[in-house]
């Protein structure tokens, strides 16, 4: 009787640890070649961003792509002109989890984030949930939607990065 409720105990045990919550804690999670693709393509653009490649994202954006911030949204020819003329300096996103998820040719990417910007000519860092919607067009993915949600906590102190994120 003991050996079975020990049985049955470890039996339950792993079938909740087998379980989990995907896209909950992805840290631990292997990617699909095309999911790692585009958390490349996003942690690539965080770099353009910091160093103001306007023109590599202007070809990485669509033509219709929206973009929404702390505040207001506008389309894509006023993102690279903010970006382009230092009205919003992305200096550093530093990423503490990633999501990603492939439908047909939509990938949707979240990131949690601290965001070190330069906003007006003043420093200021924000807790973001950035969501990223890629299109895939002509075998690339180009970015068609970048979104703004200020989280009302930051990440926890000690929180370690994404190590797909650096």
């Amino acid at each position: 009787m003991k050996t079975t409720i020990i049985g049955l105990f470890i039996l339950i045990m792993s079938a909740q640890l087998s379980l989990g919550q995907p896209g909950l804690n992805p840290t631990n999670r292997t990617f699909t070649t095309s999911e790692q693709e585009i958390i490349n393509l996003s942690k690539d653009k965080w770099q353009w961003m910091a160093d103001k490649k306007a023109d590599v994202l202007d070809n990485l954006f669509l033509e219709k792509a929206m973009f929404v911030h702390m505040g207001g949204s506008w389309g894509k020819e006023q993102e690279v002109n903010i970006i382009k003329g230092g009205m919003i300096w992305y200096k550093k996103a530093e990423i503490h989890d990633v999501t990603v998820n492939i439908i047909d040719n939509t990938a949707i990417l979240l990131n949690k984030i601290t965001l070190l910007a330069v906003v007006g000519g003043n420093e200021v860092t924000n807790p973001f949930m950035v969501t990223e919607v890629y299109i895939k067009q002509n075998g690339g993915w180009k970015l068609g939607s970048l979104s703004f949600s200020h989280l009302l906590t930051p990440p926890a102190p000690g929180a370690a990065p994404n190590p797909d994120s650096h």
